[in-house]
């Protein structure tokens, strides 16, 4: 017995009984007064086809129900799942979370590699935007401030269509968040307000220097803060990516370089093979080529 009575009291959906329901009779005996306010019941994770990879061997036993199911296969550490740091160095800290976030915290997870996959392709629309912001500003995504975190009005005055369709983003995100923490819908708003960002930025062309204003540049900024707010929110799209990914980021890069100036040459002297040659062969390893006004940039995907 801890004590009288807990604001929150979390736990999975395979302990609500008999494990919570002995804690309630134990405790309200003893006190006299309610054990809990709000109890948060999250859904397990569950091992797919993959999960050997991560350590996970639970098998899918034949159960009367679905949720008796999930908690046969749930990965857990008795079940010789790897652990959270193992995890992290494998798949980078913030394609784990967003892997999860896209989840309901009430909602059963399976995991293996193929959603992890999946959440990493999704973010690369997040981290296009992040460099393609820098890009037409000059001034990082992941330097804009968010002094006002969570307050009941935008942080910032700026108006605009933008900031307008921003903010309306910004009031669905938090009264998705408020119905149950539900982390999967708001996250289709962060998905919509970069598209919205993007949409803004090919609209007025911004990535043609000439086409800049101050005016245009300050809307971007205020729309693309309201993004970094809300992401704060979530843990996500604080920090830059280089600190996810590996030391050698730099090497490969230069050699991406050495690739698109080999391109370019190949184009110029209407070696049209060679330059598709070089395309294609980095699109079967997965980095894409994007040929721009400025220059051509590249991507990894997933």
């Amino acid at each position: 017995i801890l004590g009288e009575t807990f604001d929150i009291h979390g736990g999975g959906l395979d302990l609500m009984f008999p494990h919570h329901e002995n804690e309630v009779a134990q405790s309200e005996c003893c006190h006299g007064k309610p054990m809990v306010r709000y109890w948060l019941h999250n859904g397990l994770m569950r091992a797919d086809a993959a999960a050997g990879k991560v350590g996970g061997r639970g098998e899918r036993e034949k159960a009367a129900s679905a949720e008796q199911a999930d908690v046969n296969t749930k990965i857990s550490r008795s079940k010789g799942a790897g652990g959270l740091a193992e995890l992290i160095a494998r798949q980078g800290g913030e394609r784990l979370r967003f892997f999860l976030l896209r989840t309901h915290y009430r909602s059963t997870i399976v995991f293996g590699d193929d959603g992890l996959q999946e959440a990493g392709v999704a973010l690369e629309a997040f981290y296009r935007f992040f460099e393609r912001f820098e890009r037409v500003t000059g001034v990082s995504f992941y330097s804009l401030s968010i002094a006002k975190l969570r307050s009941a009005t935008p942080a910032n005055n700026t108006t605009g269509d933008l900031v307008t369709e921003a903010n309306s983003r910004r009031t669905a995100f938090l009264e998705k968040m408020d119905d149950d923490f539900n982390t999967g819908a708001a996250i289709s708003e962060l998905f919509e307000l970069v598209r919205t960002l993007n949409r803004f930025v090919d609209q007025n062309q911004l990535e043609d220097v000439a086409q800049r204003s101050a005016d245009r540049i300050a809307e971007l900024t205020a729309g693309a803060s309201i993004l970094k707010e809300l992401a704060a929110l979530l843990g996500i799209f604080q920090h830059p990516l280089a600190a996810d990914r590996s030391q050698d980021d730099g090497v490969v890069d230069q050699l991406m370089q050495l690739l698109i100036a080999l391109r370019a040459e190949s184009r110029q002297k209407k070696d049209f093979q060679m330059a598709d040659r070089i395309r294609n062969g980095l699109t079967e390893i997965g980095i894409t080529l994007e040929d721009r006004k400025d220059g051509t940039g590249w991507k990894r995907e997933g």
